[in-house]
């Protein structure tokens, strides 16, 4: 576990606060941290389909992906559905075809793709199995208001491409890097079911968190328009990240910063 977090510690420009850790522990405080969790699953797999989206692929191949998310969706913002999902998205890979521009954009392209193919495939997995532990723990799935921490990196990203590309990969590698510091910080803590669960996923967030730092590394070696590097652009991410990771939050969720109050109202 030392090796795989190491880099992850040494990515992150600060570890979580003891506060919010104390906080994340209490047993009142439980449900909304497996409902924050089952939703920001459910959001990093939204994430890396708008990426390949609006990246990698054909208009065909978007609606074919759209159509993979959709029960998802449909359970979780218009509560259709019992939670129970088809096992149909683990034969989308080859399905999805790439904007081909004739150049080394298609390597990219294709990277984007199959990386971001298998994140969403295990994104979706672990919302599963989120809400099979709310279920076994009698917890309903409730829709909680969102915290400040996704959106409060995505103001910052440069408005012009591929820059723009470059920097939502790196907020990615982020969001993913902070989950696993907080699931290792938080598995010793926790009863026996959550601590195996939060430790099973250490290796796929660590993953994600490197793909999208190789994909960053790759869209902007191909950029013809030279600007900042991949390394300057993390470093003004991990400032404004340990920012709000490190400032007061009224909120308590998975990725909030340090809390003031727990807010246990479901939106």
């Amino acid at each position: 576990m030392n090796d795989l977090l190491e880099p992850i510690n040494a990515f992150l420009g600060c570890e979580t606060p003891d506060l919010w850790i104390e906080e994340a522990i209490k047993p009142a405080n439980q449900a909304i941290l497996l409902q924050d969790h089952c939703t920001c699953e459910l959001k990093a797999a939204q994430s890396a389909a708008l990426l390949i989206r609006k990246y990698a692929i054909d208009k065909a191949s978007g609606a074919t992906l759209l159509s993979w998310l959709k029960p998802y969706e449909d359970f979780v913002y218009r509560k259709v559905g019992d939670g129970t999902f088809a096992s149909g998205k683990n034969a989308l890979i080859g399905q999805l075809s790439i904007k081909k521009s004739g150049n080394e954009n298609d390597a990219v392209n294709q990277e984007i793709l199959d990386k971001m193919v298998r994140l969403i495939k295990e994104e979706l997995h672990h919302f599963e199995q989120v809400l099979e532990i709310m279920n076994q723990r009698d917890m309903p799935y409730l829709s909680l208001s969102a915290a400040r921490y996704a959106s409060g990196m995505i103001k910052h990203v440069r408005t012009y491409e591929p820059a723009a590309l470059v920097d939502k990969l790196i907020i990615g590698a982020f969001i993913e890097a902070r989950s696993c510091e907080r699931f290792a910080k938080l598995a010793p803590l926790l009863d026996e079911q959550l601590n195996k669960f939060y430790i099973s996923l250490l290796r796929s967030e660590a993953r994600h968190f490197q793909d999208y730092i190789q994909l960053a590394e790759q869209v902007n070696s191909t950029s013809k328009r030279k600007g900042e590097s991949v390394a300057e652009r993390i470093a003004f991410f991990a400032n404004i990240e340990a920012q709000l990771i490190n400032a007061p939050d009224e909120l308590f969720r998975f990725h909030s910063g340090v809390p003031t109050a727990c807010d246990p109202v479901i939106a």
